[in-house]
């Protein structure tokens, strides 16, 4: 009768281990890259609209960016930058060559995005986002950007 005891309070045990494990997985890759496509959609659609509540929702706390060689900024710094000044209504951005790269918990992002505006010439720029999947939904933790050669 011990034993019983013992061979349903070790499986148990291990089933509890097992829905920890299940609940703590990673969407699956085909749905975490369209989810990080997805969030980066987001933020584009935030930064057009100087949106600083959605930025504040699509950025870590612990968020960092960096323009070339510039000084880095955190998350509030970022965000007082995107959203100073008047919002350009002509203004929209398009994003091509796109690669997604996602390990676990982590995705970094590959991509150019080009900034369209009636009253600005076209502006590229190569960026790299690193994404961490947290409390079910992909934040950027770190941004990393350079103006195109065929854009200086």
């Amino acid at each position: 009768m011990k034993l019983l005891i013992m061979a349903l309070v070790f499986s148990g045990a291990a089933l509890s281990i097992a829905a920890q494990a299940q609940d703590s997985r990673s969407p699956a890759p085909a749905d975490a890259r369209q989810q990080v496509m997805n969030a980066t959609a987001e933020w584009i659609v935030a930064e057009n609209k100087h949106d600083a509540a959605a930025l504040g929702r699509i950025l870590d706390d612990k968020f960092i960016s960096t323009f070339a060689a510039n000084k880095p900024r955190g998350k509030d710094d970022f965000i007082k930058g995107i959203v100073a000044g008047p919002i350009d209504p002509t203004q929209s951005q398009s994003v091509t060559d796109v690669s997604v790269v996602i390990e676990g918990d982590t995705a970094v992002t590959v991509g150019t995005d080009t900034f369209h505006s009636a009253t600005k010439p076209p502006l590229a720029l190569r960026y790299t986002i690193t994404y961490v999947h947290k409390q079910g939904r992909w934040v950027a933790l770190g941004e990393h950007i350079v103006t195109t050669p065929s854009a200086k």
